[in-house]
């Protein structure tokens, strides 16, 4: 149903218009247009509530206009279907109060009167209006031939409509006459067979013009043909197929409408549509030849609109081998034009597709791997490398340049170095330089104690010498002496550790002390640099305006240059360019 529009009568609206005379009539705006099809479409879609009755019915919103919208003499003030419903004996009453119409038969005038049509001789209208023939005597100079006057309607009650409506005043006992007639007509046509079949019985064999003479053995799938009436009703489905809605019973799965019974979607989009049993009406409509023959349909228009005499029914392969030849002659057209820019500009080189390895990253190469990834059968692929050299370490470096990055320097991660060509030297971090170092000079000189023993003085070797002469044979002796250099040894380690431990602190204190002077420096800097920079601002402010900028004439090379980087749209190969 379209949208319930409500059509008052003419004279309705002027008696609205007498009664309220300050408020006008409201018309509709576009936009209030616009809305009253967004909600028909709404409520056809089943988002929007359906329209009420006065009854509180709900209004089915695929119900024709012709069928929704009330007669103008029902008065109806909003959507309504009870005009369809059967009617009751009071509300009749209002229907048989028509408005007459045609000509006053009750009076019979002989002679011509003043002020009548003086063709006609009716009072109702002049000659300029008379719809009767133009009569060779006029009514005004005969005085026999006169027409009877029309109904005129001067009632305010009656409406507009009312008095124009073709249907008024009609007595549907009229109609029956013409009934009555056709029913004659057809009753003698049968007759008249019947004694022509009864006199000559092979006449229906060679009667060829006898259109009901099959009629009744017509069993088409989706039609429904009367031998008597015919009439052909066609339906959208044979009832053999399963319904579309019953498809998948989802609501949401995709939209059915049950008055043209189209379903546009596929119902189940899981399943693909090739698979499909239904897969919806737009698949079926924009698959197989369906494309071809849009194209095909489109390549006549064009060709009718160019003045080539073609049509896609009437001369189908005509049309086949025009679009042929065109796509063709399209085909020699562009290569040509190709090959001519190409021969004018050059870089054929640039134009050439490089191998399909590279294209699609595929090759037939076969590699077989083990399972810890080693290459057992073909060449492993090379990794791509860039033009520049890559994994090239100097300078004792265990990384390469641009592996460390740090407030907006790069440099080596292994000695944090930002310096190019620097030599490695380990962490950067003092603090661990120094302990590291120490740790080594602890570790070789302990090593040293005990592989080196303590060397004795002069006395201590002829004393030694004499003892192991005199007591050689005594092993108590020997017992205690290596006793006593174990202790000694033990003891000189211990001086060793503590001095090793002076030697660090003392060796941090200096670290700091040059730190502290490091930073003095590097402050002082920044004061003198923040005092050249605020003498310049201030220099800057003196000089006077545009002093810095100096107008000079382009050189030939300038002039050269920027007629080569300028842009020329008149140039065929932009667009490749861009």
């Amino acid at each position: 149903m379209s949208s319930q529009t409500v059509r008052n009568p003419v004279s309705q609206i002027i008696h609205s218009k007498e009664d309220v005379e300050d408020e006008e009539p409201k018309k509709k705006s576009r936009e209030d247009w616009r809305k009253a099809k967004e909600l028909e479409e709404a409520r056809k879609a089943g988002t929007a509530p359906a329209a009420v009755d006065e009854e509180g019915r709900d209004i089915n919103p695929h119900i024709p206009q012709y069928i929704s919208n009330a007669p103008w003499y029902y008065g109806a003030q909003g959507p309504t279907l009870k005009h369809q419903r059967p009617q009751r004996n009071e509300d009749r009453g209002d229907l048989e109060k028509r408005a007459p119409k045609g000509v006053d038969t009750s009076r019979l005038v002989t002679k011509f009167r003043k002020g009548a049509c003086e063709n006609c001789g009716a009072m109702t209208h002049k000659r300029k209006d008379c719809l009767e023939r133009p009569r060779k005597v006029l009514a005004k100079f005969s005085e026999s031939i006169v027409v009877h006057d029309e109904f005129i309607v001067k009632d305010e009650s009656v409406n507009y409509d009312e008095k124009r409506d073709r249907w008024s005043s009609y007595d549907p006992a009229c109609h029956r006459e013409i009934i009555e007639e056709y029913e004659k007509v057809e009753e003698t046509k049968r007759q008249l067979k019947a004694e022509k079949l009864k006199n000559d019985p092979d006449a229906e064999l060679s009667d060829d013009n006898n259109e009901d003479k099959y009629v009744d053995e017509v069993d088409m799938p989706g039609t429904k043909v009367d031998s008597k009436q015919r009439i052909t009703v066609r339906n959208l489905r044979i009832r053999e197929d399963t319904a579309k809605y019953l498809r998948n019973l989802d609501p949401n799965s995709a939209y059915y409408d049950p008055k043209t019974r189209s379903m546009r979607d596929n119902p189940n989009p899981k399943v693909p549509a090739e698979e499909a049993e239904f897969a919806g009406e737009n698949f079926v409509r924009f698959s197989g030849d369906t494309t071809k023959h849009a194209t095909a349909q489109l390549f006549a228009w064009e060709a009718h609109g160019k003045g080539v005499d073609v049509h896609l029914l009437a001369e189908p392969t005509k049309l086949e081998l025009l679009q042929k030849e065109y796509e063709k002659k399209k085909e020699q057209f562009k290569s040509s034009t190709k090959e001519h820019i190409v021969e004018k500009y050059g870089g054929d080189e640039h134009l050439q597709a490089p191998p399909k390895s590279l294209l699609l990253a595929q090759t037939e190469e076969y590699i077989e791997y083990s399972r810890s990834g080693k290459v057992i059968k073909g060449m492993e692929k090379p990794k791509a490398r860039s033009i520049y050299e890559e994994d090239v370490l100097i300078n004792n470096h265990t990384t390469i340049w641009g592996s460390y990055y740090n407030g907006g320097h790069w440099g080596y991660k292994c000695c944090k170095s930002f310096i190019k060509n620097s030599y490695c030297v380990g962490m950067k971090d003092p603090e661990k330089i120094s302990e590291a170092s120490v740790t080594v000079a602890l570790i070789e000189k302990v090593d040293d104690s005990i592989i080196s023993p303590k060397i004795p003085n002069d006395n201590e070797k002829e004393q030694s010498e004499n003892s192991s002469s005199s007591s050689s044979s005594s092993s108590s002796e020997d017992e205690e002496e290596l006793q006593k250099a174990a202790e000694e040894n033990k003891k000189v380690k211990k001086k060793m550790k503590k001095r090793e431990k002076k030697r660090i602190k003392k060796m941090r204190k200096m670290e700091k002390k040059i730190a502290k002077s490091k930073k003095r420096k590097e402050e002082s800097k920044s004061h003198e640099v923040f005092r050249k920079d605020k003498t310049e601002m201030d220099d800057d402010r003196k000089r006077p305006y545009n002093s810095m900028y100096d107008v000079k004439a382009p050189t030939e090379e300038e002039i050269e240059e920027w007629q080569r980087k300028r842009r020329r749209d008149e140039d065929p190969m932009l667009q490749f360019m861009e």
